[in-house]
């Protein structure tokens, strides 16, 4: 009985398949999907608009009518040449403030995170032994005086009596160096009170640069050492803040246009702490080699930084401005779509969809730079574009108040 039904089953199944392949084109023309099965059926190729689509919506019938879709007319425009980036705040110059003597902190002058200027007393070290030197040597240095003064005495006076015949040559030369020894002994002296009064300089530490003092980790009575090469060895750390560099990487592609518009002159450069902070400053120096590894040039910036907007070791957004494009052609960033065969989007023309393969330039400020694949006057779709094929009729309707951004931006560059 089961045998019975199951060829049962099976004659009706193949009268019903057979049914549907020679009634095939009524059928498809019922549903509205116009000779889409007769044409797949002999094999007719597609466009290379449609391949261009991504499988799933290549071929789909529009059952519903016209899509309605918010569309855009591109127009020819002047437009910055912006690249984008991110950047790492730097201090222009970090110094580590050491001892360069062995002796003991008298006096900290100032607190931990103060603004100091070039040549502020910082530190104190004790400097009554290195003092006490000094006065010994400015005793011995006026004693080397005398001598030089008593010998130029004898020498005058040896010559004399040699001139009248009443002394030696002996006598004379032996005055004249004794005069010279007194001279040498003198100069000495002299050297060693320049080096006494350079060692009680250095007990005085004073600021090298203006900027920003970090912590202090030693305190009054610390006794510092100049061959102690511990982490802890350093006084304190002081980053000049005012001017400061903000370091970016390139990718190599902007190169050549990087370079070029240095050639030319400066290069302006907008540091972007958030929207509504940013600082300008310009490309200070560029790196004498590509990293192989991520295919990036570094670059550094010149900022000025007087507000202390941007702090060593933070994040920033970077633009770059190349220059202008006199006659780019931007469509709104949402408006591309991304498919098998790279960017994409739809120009209406006569009320028809045309889906597009385009070439971007850049993407800069929620607006995508089109290089090649749109014409300046044409309409393109920036919202409904999810439901549309190539050759779907459309029905334009007026934007919402906010646009959706839904669709995904493509890569930069």
């Amino acid at each position: 009985m089961r045998m019975v039904r199951l060829a049962v089953f099976a004659v009706v199944a193949v009268a019903v398949g057979g049914a549907a392949y020679i009634y095939r084109d009524d059928l498809a023309r019922k549903l509205g999907l116009g000779g889409t099965a007769s044409a797949a059926e002999k094999g007719s190729p597609t466009s290379p608009a449609a391949s261009a689509q991504p499988q799933g919506r290549r071929g789909r019938a529009n059952l519903g009518g016209p899509v309605p879709v918010v569309v855009t007319k591109v127009a020819k425009k002047p437009l910055p040449i912006v690249i984008e980036a991110v950047g790492t705040v730097q201090a222009i110059a970090s110094i580590q403030i050491k001892s360069r003597i062995d002796s003991q902190i008298m006096k900290v002058n100032v607190a931990e995170g103060a603004l100091v200027k070039e040549g502020d007393l910082l530190f104190e070290l004790d400097s009554r032994t290195l003092r006490a030197q000094l006065g010994q040597i400015e005793a011995q240095i006026r004693k080397d005086q005398a001598q030089v003064a008593q010998a130029k005495r004898d020498v005058t006076r040896f010559e004399e009596l040699l001139a009248r015949n009443a002394g030696t040559v002996v006598s004379r030369d032996s005055a004249q160096t004794a005069l010279k020894a007194a001279e040498a002994q003198l100069e000495a002296d002299e050297a060693n009170k320049a080096a006494v009064v350079t060692q009680l300089s250095y007990t005085e530490i004073r600021a090298p640069v203006s900027g920003r003092i970090g912590s202090i980790g030693s305190k009054a009575g610390t006794v510092v050492r100049v061959g102690d090469n511990s982490p802890s060895s350093a006084l304190a750390t002081i980053n000049q803040v005012d001017p400061i560099y903000v370091a970016f990487a390139v990718p190599q592609v902007f190169l050549p246009d990087l370079r070029a518009a240095m050639a030319k002159g400066e290069v302006k450069v907008y540091a972007l702490v958030d929207e509504s902070r940013r600082q300008s400053g310009s490309i200070a120096f560029i790196e004498n080699t590509v990293d192989p590894l991520t295919g990036t040039v570094t670059a550094k910036a010149r900022i000025d930084n007087a507000s202390e907007g941007l702090w060593p070791g933070q994040f920033v957004k970077v633009e770059i401005v190349l220059g202008v494009d006199p006659e780019a052609i931007a469509v709104p960033a949402p408006a591309i779509q991304l498919g098998p065969q790279g960017p994409y989007l739809f120009v209406v023309k006569d009320g028809v969809a045309e889906l597009r393969n385009v070439v971007i330039k850049r993407t800069q400020k929620g607006e995508s730079v089109i290089g090649k694949g749109l014409e300046g006057g044409e309409q393109v779709v920036v919202d409904g574009q999810l439901r549309l094929v190539n050759g779907a009729n459309v029905a334009v309707r007026p934007p919402t108040a906010e646009p959706p951004s839904t669709a995904a931006a493509p890569p930069r560059g």
